[in-house]
């Protein structure tokens, strides 16, 4: 059916299942719906707005912190799910957009072409780590949700991996590749992170 929606509710109520899973502190459906949220807010800026919030709902959909291949996972599973649904190049565009956030990257994605599409990935991109930038009691919010997420993991090496991936965000020109996200979340977000990054390090 050609107007038949990417995503239905059968579909929805089955991905929320995995979102409601008892290890998931942070990547659960209150992380899918706070992006589905910005992507209400954002979506006269959005080319495909029926693509990115596909790629909002099966980002985090196959997630297990011990994992390496999460992204590239749940990226199959749209492809899986959504046959049909689209045309090839719309769903591999989707899956390029989930896998692109193992990352938070976009030059990978530069050689799948337009800038229509280059525009949805950077603002679904940014939508991710909206998070970074919110008020502080909800970032460090995060941060215990992420933590007990990772509760298998010593507290020595918890301190120096956090550290690490706190510090690559930083040491970037920007956080946010829109230019709409810098100017809403950046500044905060490079408070929060410093501010974290100061408590890992005492």
């Amino acid at each position: 059916m050609e107007n038949e929606p990417l995503i239905d509710e059968p579909l929805k109520r089955e991905l929320s299942l995995l979102y409601q899973a008892a290890d998931r502190h942070y990547h659960n459906l209150v992380h899918i719906e706070a992006m589905l949220a910005l992507a209400s807010d954002y979506r006269a800026s959005l080319h495909d707005p029926e693509a990115v919030e596909a790629a909002i709902w099966f980002h985090d959909a196959i997630y297990d912190s011990r994992a390496k291949d999460n992204e590239a996972r749940s990226a199959a599973l749209v492809e899986e799910k959504l046959a049909g649904r689209g045309d090839a190049e719309r769903l591999g565009r989707i899956a390029a957009m989930i896998v692109a956030t193992a990352t938070h990257e976009l030059p990978g994605l530069q050689r799948l072409g337009d800038e229509h599409f280059i525009r949805d990935a950077a603002l679904f991109l940014d939508m991710d780590l909206s998070i970074l930038g919110a008020t502080p009691k909800v970032f460090d919010a995060y941060e215990q949700a992420v933590r007990r997420e990772y509760g298998w993991v010593e507290e020595p090496m918890w301190r120096a991996g956090r550290c690490a991936v706190l510090k690559t965000f930083l040491a970037r020109p920007h956080i946010y590749h829109t230019e709409e996200f810098r100017q809403r979340f950046e500044p905060r977000a490079r408070r929060n992170m410093a501010r974290s990054i100061a408590a890992l390090e005492a």
